[in-house]
């Protein structure tokens, strides 16, 4: 018995808000986290989705029913996705780092938006980071938000494709799953690679609020 891939045709699905096909409007891509679908996790984006930005929201292929006591699923189960597991993981991670280039093309490239946010929640935190350092489309900036960067990744091979973004770990504060602490650790590991980072804190918990959402895209366009 031997073990071999093949490569086949997926359909994958997203949520966009804001106008379509808003030239020179901003474009957020935003990675959900672990057990989330895209049109739930898409809400609070409401808050800053508009003329001037975009937020597409991709789904992760994989999904799967949340509770599962081994029985039948009716139309009531609920569903959740999953950028990947531990299982053949490196060919899920290119998997996904193709499919988010391809929605970024798909959805006008650079030529159509001034410019690309990655944005990943929780999970997503390490999806996006992987995307930013190992994909192709141009990315001006990475939000890791109640998430820090994947842990394998290998920030003197990706510098190149990191150097001139402008990375920014937001994290709650009071949230259970991602302490300040480790937030600062990550922040020093990035500037240690020569890599700009920094923190930004939000009233709150392990979650994407609109309130919070909505600060954070105003300083940003204070920033400018």
């Amino acid at each position: 018995m031997r073990e071999e891939h093949l490569r086949v045709r997926r359909t994958a699905r997203y949520v966009v808000l804001g106008e379509d096909g808003a030239r020179g409007a901003e474009l957020w891509v935003a990675c959900h986290g672990y057990r989330q679908l895209a049109r739930y996790f898409a809400r609070p984006f409401a808050a800053i989705a508009g003329p001037g930005r975009r937020v597409a929201v991709p789904e992760g292929l994989s999904r799967f029913y949340l509770e599962d006591d081994g029985g039948p699923h009716g139309p009531e189960a609920r569903v959740g996705a999953t950028w990947m597991t531990r299982e053949d993981r490196l060919h899920e991670i290119d998997d996904y780092v193709a499919y988010l280039d391809a929605l970024v093309a798909h959805l006008g490239g650079p030529a159509g938006a001034a410019r690309i946010t990655a944005f990943g929640f929780s999970q997503g935190a390490a999806t996006a980071s992987r995307w930013a350092a190992y994909g192709e489309a141009e990315i001006d900036r990475l939000v890791l938000w109640a998430g820090l960067p994947a842990h394998d990744l290998d920030l003197a091979a990706a510098g190149t494709r990191l150097a001139h973004l402008d990375i920014v770990l937001a994290h709650g504060r009071d949230d259970p799953h991602v302490a300040e602490a480790a937030v600062q650790r990550a922040v020093e590991a990035l500037h240690a690679a020569g890599l700009p980072a920094r923190a930004w804190r939000y009233e709150g918990g392990h979650e994407v609020g609109p309130d919070a959402l909505g600060a954070f895209a105003a300083e940003l366009s204070g920033s400018r």
